[in-house]
């Protein structure tokens, strides 16, 4: 039984260890992106956080909590909030502002804008290369764990690169490279 609790033992300070480092990783950001996260998690801890406390305590005058829908729906919303500040004060702690002013732009990298040319249909796009909490399709700003920006990262202009799609593997060259300017998206 020694043997067993000993194995169990060094089990459990291994993986705790693996946990860490995983959650240590630095996050990318743009500038502009970080100041955007840290907005945002000023306004929940100075008005929604506030707000769902006074939510809650009128919802607790309504008497019997155990059918209080209005007071339910606040811990819920409370919870939610909780929830959201922990996550960026977690993320603003990891956060790796890059300056892309100090890119050179000759390879595609985090802050750099590619713009690809489909090898089959010939229809061209342009990608801004941003971090995780930055992106919005809408905008052409994707992460860079996304497979376009993953096959991209490293390479020139003319090189091409082969992208894994829900509709099957794609061919890009890669038309241009140019640092991203978060201000004129």
């Amino acid at each position: 039984t020694l043997s067993s609790s000993s194995a169990a033992s060094d089990v459990y300070k291994r993986q705790p260890r693996k946990w860490i480092i995983k959650t240590m990783e630095k996050i990318p950001f743009t500038p502009q992106g970080l100041n955007v996260i840290k907005e945002e998690l000023a306004h929940l801890k100075g008005t929604e956080r506030q707000a769902v406390i006074n939510a809650i305590a009128v919802a607790r005058e309504h008497g019997d909590l155990s059918e209080n829908a209005e007071y339910h729906a606040a811990r819920e919303k409370q919870s939610f909030i909780e929830g959201r500040i922990s996550e960026l004060e977690d993320v603003t702690s990891r956060a790796e502002v890059i300056d892309a002013e100090k890119l050179n732009g000759e390879k595609v990298t985090f802050g750099t804008s590619v713009g690809v040319v489909d090898e089959e249909t010939d229809e061209e796009s342009l990608y801004h290369i941003v971090g995780p909490y930055e992106t919005d399709i809408s905008k052409r700003m994707i992460s860079t764990s996304s497979p376009v920006a993953r096959a991209v990262i490293g390479k020139s202009v003319g090189d091409s690169v082969e992208v894994q799609t829900p509709g099957g593997v794609r061919s890009y060259e890669i038309l241009s490279i140019a640092l991203f300017d978060i201000t004129k998206v």
